[in-house]
């Protein structure tokens, strides 16, 4: 059994929990200490539940506490070499690095890291599974690439990125630097990229795909939730995404 949770999602800060009956891991943490524990606290969980933090990369939005975390609690810390190069505060009592395409286990969790296109040292993303089903996490993706397709194909579950609308990244706020970061071929999957994913993997497993990362200011709930319809075929009303305030409450694969 995986069960899996956000405590939220988007560009002021990350973090994802993911279980099994006996082992905790919690996936970035892009809050600060007192925020994640209150965050946690909502999902009926505390740090010292917690049995290990992976890191995906060292941008703000999902290192943010987590060497503050570790110390205090004295949590494992998984990340790339790359990442650990990159991260502003390096003090991690119990840093275990790993590398993209190389398995780990920790607990009954398998993890299986794989590379994307994002403008960091050494991103990863994660596949997880308990043996018998396999959750994906895939953000902070600039541009779907065949790798990434075959790493999320047949998947139990998918939480993907549905960052930016094109059009209102285009006309909306940002600087033109931020813009061409954020809809560069590192910088973040826009909706179509999603769709485009969505529709090119075996869904026939699939029995949670969630929106995530999207941005405040350069999507709206309908565009991501539209793109995952026509990735899946289904309703609008049908689909489900992940916010920056809540997140999403605890959902089990069966």
């Amino acid at each position: 059994m995986i069960r899996f949770a956000s405590l939220g999602s988007g560009s002021a800060g990350n973090a994802l929990l993911v279980e099994t009956a006996d082992t905790c891991v919690l996936v970035d943490c892009g809050f600060s200490l007192q925020e994640t524990r209150l965050r946690l606290a909502r999902l009926k969980r505390t740090p010292e539940q917690v049995d290990a933090l992976l890191i995906t990369h060292e941008h703000s939005d999902h290192i943010g506490s987590s060497a503050a975390l570790a110390r205090r609690h004295r949590i494992p810390v998984y990340m790339t070499p790359g990442t650990r190069l990159g991260a502003r505060d390096p003090a991690y009592p119990r840093l275990r690095e790993f590398h993209a395409e190389e398995s780990l286990a920790i607990g009954s969790l398998e993890i299986h890291p794989f590379t994307v296109p994002h403008d960091a040292r050494e991103p990863t993303q994660f596949v997880f599974s308990d043996g018998a089903r396999r959750l994906a996490l895939l953000t902070d993706a600039g541009h779907v690439t065949a790798h990434m397709i075959a790493r999320v194909d047949g998947v139990d579950a998918l939480l993907l990125e549905c960052n930016h609308d094109p059009q209102m990244l285009a006309h909306g706020p940002y600087p033109a630097a931020l813009k061409r970061r954020v809809g560069g071929p590192y910088g973040h999957l826009p909706n179509h990229e999603a769709q485009r994913l969505l529709s090119s993997i075996d869904r026939g497993r699939l029995q949670h795909v969630l929106g995530m990362h999207l941005s405040e200011r350069n999507n709206r709930p309908e565009l991501a939730r539209a793109a995952l319809a026509a990735g899946l075929g289904c309703r609008a009303e049908e689909t489900a995404l992940a916010d920056q305030q809540s997140g999403f409450e605890w959902r089990e694969l069966r």
